[in-house]
């Protein structure tokens, strides 16, 4: 499946001012693709760029501020760097003149936080030769042995750029660019898949959205077929047809009125709920959608999306979920959304639930990681269409298909 412009790896570059990350980079990529100058400080903010790996695939470089800022704006700087450590596959420390210290030493603890593989590159070895106590220091602690090489003089080192590139290769985990099927363990081929797809309000004009293009791609290369409908056709459909699909997959607002189309003995479930299995820490919303009945008065609920959006009169995330949620639990609750990305204005021990959109737009370990302090405090975490499945009274059938049968009686879960 081809990947979008946000779920390529992504590969963070981490180092003090004026260290060569930026140049590192162009070497890297083999152009100037960013910006560099003798200034400490020339990058003030996360860029991203990106760059196809020969033999590998496409990946997005994350240019970051250095970690020694300065100031009031260097500090606001410094987070925004370490922010982006959550949302990279891979990272890669620039150190030069034998300087390893404080600096160094939380950005590895941020690495190693967010389970994030990391390679340490010794820029300008040319000019300085890492000493003895320092190689010692990091393969004693961190179990790492520094790669050599100088920007400097980049086009006469292909050997050195060879061997980082076949590290990074290396490094990435497997699952940032090889995306398992969707629904390929559930159907065989030949199979034939029915879509329900509502054209309503948030449906892009001329298009479809994201998770139901994915859907049907993923269909095609399991050799099965898909059937693309309106909620409205389903009833007539299956009627004057005869056709018993292998699987129904719906879109999760509109779970009541597929629930009532499809046979009982067709597996039924959501777009969110199969990008919930595929991106999502699954497991953990298994245990915390539950918690949905157990939310009390005073309640402050957590709505993470993954992208930056058109905020429509009827959107799912900030004014369907919280009226559903609201309705059936009877409850006076509060709730707050966080877009893209950003950082959370509140203690994430505010909130008594997170649910996370299905994250269509980012990677599983964007996603994970977002979702981590969360799980850490013990805060319950579900997503839009689990969600919206168990407050409309269908969430076992809407999960059944991807539990073991065993499973199905685990009342933990279910």
């Amino acid at each position: 499946m081809k990947k979008g412009r946000e779920t390529k790896p992504h590969i963070g570059i981490f180092g003090r001012r004026n260290n060569g990350k930026s140049s590192l980079i162009n070497c890297l990529a083999g152009q100037e693709i960013a910006i560099v100058s003798d200034t400490a400080g020339t990058t003030t903010d996360p860029v991203k760029k990106s760059f196809e790996i020969t033999g590998f695939g496409p990946v997005i470089f994350i240019d970051t501020a250095g970690i020694d800022d300065e100031g009031d704006l260097g500090t606001k700087r410094i987070n925004k760097t370490l922010d982006i450590v959550k949302i990279i596959d891979l990272a890669i420390l620039v150190i030069i003149q034998n300087k390893f210290g404080e600096f160094e030493k939380k950005l590895i603890q941020e690495f190693k936080f967010y389970d994030t593989p990391f390679l340490i590159i010794h820029n300008k070895s040319d000019l300085e030769a890492l000493k003895q106590e320092t190689i010692d220091f990091l393969k004693k602690n961190y179990e790492i042995n520094p790669m050599k090489f100088s920007t400097l003089n980049c086009k006469k080192q292909n050997d050195k750029l060879e061997q980082i590139i076949n590290k990074i290769k290396k490094l990435i985990p497997e699952n940032a660019y090889k995306t398992p099927s969707l629904i390929g363990d559930l159907v065989s081929y030949g199979d034939i898949v029915l879509l329900i797809t509502p054209i309503d309000i948030e449906a892009p004009a001329g298009r479809m959205i994201l998770p139901q293009v994915q859907m049907i791609r993923d269909i095609l290369d399991n050799d099965c077929v898909a059937i693309v409908l309106k909620e409205r056709e389903v009833d007539a459909f299956l009627r004057k047809t005869g056709i018993k699909p292998k699987l129904a997959i719906t879109d999760s607002q509109i779970f009541l009125k597929a629930d009532a189309s499809i046979p009982k003995d067709i597996p039924l479930t959501g777009f969110s709920v199969v990008l919930a299995r595929l991106k999502g820490d699954f497991d953990n919303y298994l245990k915390g959608t539950p918690k949905i009945s157990e939310l009390k008065d005073g309640d402050r609920i957590l709505l993470l999306e993954s992208c930056s959006h058109h905020v429509s009169c009827d959107d799912i995330g900030r004014v369907k979920i919280p009226r559903w949620i609201s309705k059936f639990t009877g409850k006076k609750l509060a709730y707050d959304v966080v877009s893209g990305l950003d950082n959370l204005q509140r203690d994430i021990h505010d909130y008594a639930l997170v649910i996370q959109c299905g994250g269509c737009m980012i990677t599983q370990k964007q996603i994970k990681n977002r979702l981590k302090p969360a799980i850490e405090a013990g805060i319950p975490v579900t997503n839009y269409g689990m969600a919206i499945a168990w407050v409309q009274g269908i969430y076992h059938r809407a999960v059944a298909p991807f539990l073991k049968e065993a499973e199905t009686d685990n009342t933990d879960y279910l």
